[in-house]
């Protein structure tokens, strides 16, 4: 039987950044679990990849306020590329209550110490980019920290970094069952052999509440499409332009290679693990996007290089991180509602700390625990995309 210190279950850029955060802390002996024959199938490689500070609760500008930092940094500490640009984010508000939210917001932030971030008036807006519709437009707030980053290409360099110092990763290793002794977790069973091990975290994204299951844990994590839209090469938006969010609608955009990336939200899609990319969301994708910038009426798309991925949603769009009290030796890091690329970096500096310190200056680590749901103190995130 083989062993391991820590043991994780999904090799997604969430696991990963655990892993390279265990190691960078002097945990040498951790073994990262893939079930596919590949890193990247799951959400991260599906992901639009977009990281941001401009959020509305404490705990999530500060994981950002860590992470961003980080992606950075990214290049030169860890020797491998993540591709993060600072190009900012930008929300367009077109309703007094939003532009209420975005001011009282920025004002947390930078509380907190962002210092990037700013408000923008309609004229700054329409100066910066003429081609948007501003006509509704009341204001707006952009921070140019905020930005991009390849999670497919961050995710490798977590692991590979990770493994050049003593980790491990096994590719098609699926976790069929989690054992239990009177102290704990003592062992991992997977389709390439058996694991003792006194630590496992659950990091396998929407996928996560299965993994729960085999220690009767109910986890409240489930899947949620989204799609996204690639366009041809198009050049009469500028491609310096930030991630540009309508707050009527939801659609947002971003530049993408020599055109764009499309998004929106489909407030009809149901809970389900349907990755199929559905044809009917480019006209309702396009309709929003001429909408707010007439130009794009004459974008060029080929419906075949749309995509799916999952959000792995919890009820208060809050991750859950942290120990299970009645599991010893099992910890999450699950549910993080479409940001678990642009947090990942802090959610392995979180993890890190509690298996290794049993806590963390990062966060308040409680406010993120299960133990939240039916302790009936949920932390409602609106800035959700």
């Amino acid at each position: 039987m083989d062993r391991a210190e820590v043991v994780i279950i999904g090799g997604g850029i969430v696991g990963s950044s655990i892993a390279w955060h265990l190691v960078e802390a002097g945990c040498k002996d951790v073994l990262v679990l893939e079930r596919e024959t590949q890193q990247g199938k799951g959400s991260t490689g599906k992901s639009m990849g977009g990281v941001r500070a401009q959020f509305s609760t404490d705990v999530n500008i500060k994981m950002s306020l860590y992470s961003i930092p980080f992606y950075a940094s990214f290049d030169e500490r860890l020797g491998l590329p993540a591709g993060y640009r600072p190009q900012g984010y930008l929300f367009l508000a077109t309703r007094p209550a939003h532009l209420d939210y975005l001011q009282t917001n920025q004002a947390r932030q930078k509380a907190l110490g962002l210092t990037s971030a700013s408000m923008l008036t309609t004229a700054e807006i329409a100066q910066q980019f003429p081609q948007l519709r501003t006509d509704d437009v009341l204001g707006g707030a952009f921070c140019s920290t905020d930005g991009f980053v390849d999670p497919y290409s961050a995710m490798i360099g977590f692991m590979a970094n990770a493994c050049e110092r003593g980790a491990r990763l096994w590719k098609g290793a699926e976790v069929h069952a989690l054992l239990t002794d009177s102290s704990g977790i003592c062992e991992v069973q997977t389709s390439r052999g058996k694991v003792a091990t006194r630590t496992v975290v659950n990091a396998a994204g929407a996928w996560s509440a299965s993994v729960a299951k085999l220690v009767n844990l109910d986890l409240p994590v489930e899947p949620l499409r989204r799609m996204l839209l690639p366009t041809e090469p198009f050049a009469d938006f500028p491609h310096t332009a930030p991630m540009i969010i309508d707050m009527t609608t939801g659609f947002h955009f971003r530049p993408e290679s020599l055109g764009f990336l499309l998004a929106w939200a489909d407030p009809q899609e149901t809970r389900s693990f349907d990755t199929d990319f559905d044809p009917a969301f480019v006209e309702k994708v396009l309709t929003h996007a001429a909408d707010r910038v007439p130009c794009f009426e004459n974008l060029a798309i080929n419906p075949k290089r749309g995509w799916a991925g999952l959000y792995e949603m919890t009820p208060d769009h809050h991750p859950i991180l942290g120990s299970v009290p009645e599991v010893p030796g099992f910890f999450l890091a699950n549910g993080f509602s479409g940001h678990g690329v642009m947090h990942a970096p802090a959610t392995g500096k979180i993890l890190s700390d509690l298996i290794l310190k049993g806590t963390t200056e990062l966060i308040d680590a409680e406010q993120l625990t299960l133990a939240r749901f039916a302790e009936d103190r949920m932390i409602h995130e609106s800035a959700v995309l």
